[in-house]
C-alpha cells in the first residue's frame, strides 16, 4: 500500500515537532499494516526497489539498527551500514565530508544516529538525500515515538482519554522529548516522573506535567514508558546510586499491587536488568516491550515508504 491519496511536501524525518497530524495518522495506519502483514509472514511490495539505504550510527545501537536494516530489507532496498571506528572519520573527516561522499557514490537516504544534538537536522540542510534521525544526542528520536504510539494504539485502540506516565532519566532522554511532543498532537496527557535532579525545570513549557511520586503517577496513568537510566551520560552526580534509584522509582510486583488498575508498561530499551523494571515483571502481560520491538520494524517500514512516496511524488 502506497500513500496514493496522501499530499506531503515531506522529504525528511529529524523531528517530531515537523510532522502535520495528518501525517501522524498515516503513518501510524501503515505501520498497522506493516505489522500485520509482519505477523502472518507476508511479502510486502518492494517500494524501495533501486533505493540505496545507508544507515550511519556514530553511536551504539540494537534495537534501532537492526530494525532499519530489517525494514529496509523488507521494502527491497540496497542496505549499506556505516560503522565509525572503521571509517575515515577516524582520520578526521568531517561528518559533512562524510555523507556529501556516500551521497555521492548513489545513496539515496541516510538514517543517522549521532552523538551531536541537531546533526540531523544540518545535515537535512547541506544533502540531496532523505535523511531520518535515529537519534540526535540528548535531543530526538522520533521514530522511536512513533512506534510508542503505534503500540500504545493497537493495545487501547484510539488516544481519546488516554493518560501516559514517562519515568526515569527524562534530563537526557531523546525518547522522553519525541514522546512528549507525539503524544500532545494526539490528544494524550502525559506527565513526567523522576527524581527532581533529572527532571530539568522547562518540562511544563513542552505539554507534560511534572511528579516526583512514583506511585501516584502509576495511579493516574494508563500506561507507563519507564526510561533506561544513562549511566555513560551520569558524570555530574545527578543521582547517588543505581540502587537508590531503583529503591524509589523501579516498577515493580510491589507498587504495582497497590494501585487500583495497574497501567501498561514499555521501555524503549536497552534495560537495566533490576534498575527501571523488576525482572520479575519482564515477562508480565502488564508489558509490551517485545510489543514495541516488532513495531519498530512495521514503524520504519511506514517511515521509509513515505518519505520515499512523498520523494517520487512531488
Amino acid at each position: 500500500m502506497l500513500y496514493q491519496s496522501f499530499n506531503s511536501e515531506r522529504k525528511h524525518l529529524t523531528s517530531i515537532e515537523d510532522l502535520a497530524n495528518s501525517e501522524v495518522e498515516s503513518l501510524l495506519a501503515q505501520g498497522q499494516i506493516y505489522r500485520e502483514s509482519l505477523d502472518k509472514n507476508q511479502p510486502v511490495e518492494q517500494v524501495l526497489q533501486g533505493i540505496s539505504i545507508a544507515n550511519l550510527f556514530f553511536e551504539n545501537s540494537t534495537r534501532t539498527r537492526i530494525s532499519f536494516e530489517l525494514a529496509e530489507k523488507h521494502l527491497g532496498g540496497i542496505v549499506v551500514n556505516f560503522a565509525a571506528s572503521n571509517s575515515s572519520v577516524s582520520k578526521g573527516e568531517t561528518l559533512l565530508d562524510t555523507v556529501l561522499n556516500i551521497v555521492a557514490m548513489g545513496v539515496q537516504m541516510v538514517v543517522i544516529r549521532h552523538q551531536s544534538v541537531g546533526a540531523p537536522h544540518f545535515l537535512a540542510q547541506k544533502v540531496n538525500a532523505n535523511i531520518i534521525n535515529a537519534g540526535d544526542g540528548t535531543h530526538e528520536h522520533p521514530t522511536q515515538a512513533l512506534l510508542d504510539a503505534l503500540t500504545l494504539k493497537q493495545h487501547f485502540g484510539d488516544f481519546k482519554g488516554l493518560r501516559v506516565a514517562i519515568v526515569g532519566d527524562i534530563l537526557h532522554s531523546r525518547v522522553a522529548r519525541s514522546n512528549v511532543l507525539l503524544l500532545n498532537k494526539l490528544g494524550v496527557s502525559v506527565r513526567f516522573c523522576g527524581p527532581p535532579t533529572l527532571l530539568p525545570p522547562s518540562l511544563t513549557t513542552i505539554g507534560a506535567e511534572v511528579s516526583y511520586s512514583l506511585e501516584d503517577s502509576l495511579e493516574w496513568a494508563d500506561a507507563v514508558i519507564t526510561l533506561r537510566i544513562q549511566a555513560e551520560r551520569q558524570n555530574t552526580g545527578l543521582l547517588s546510586s543505581l540502587a537508590d534509584y531503583a529503591n524509589l522509582y523501579q516498577i515493580n510486583e510491589q507498587c504495582l499491587s497497590k494501585l487500583s488498575k495497574i497501567p501498561i508498561i514499555l521501555h524503549p530499551g536497552p534495560i537495566n536488568h533490576g534498575v527501571e523494571i523488576s525482572n520479575t515483571l519482564m515477562d508480565s502481560t502488564h508489558t509490551l516491550i517485545l510489543d514495541q520491538v516488532t513495531n519498530g520494524v512495521a514503524m520504519r517500514m511506514a517511515i521509509l515508504n513515505f518519505l520515499n512516496y512523498t520523494k517520487n511524488n512531488n
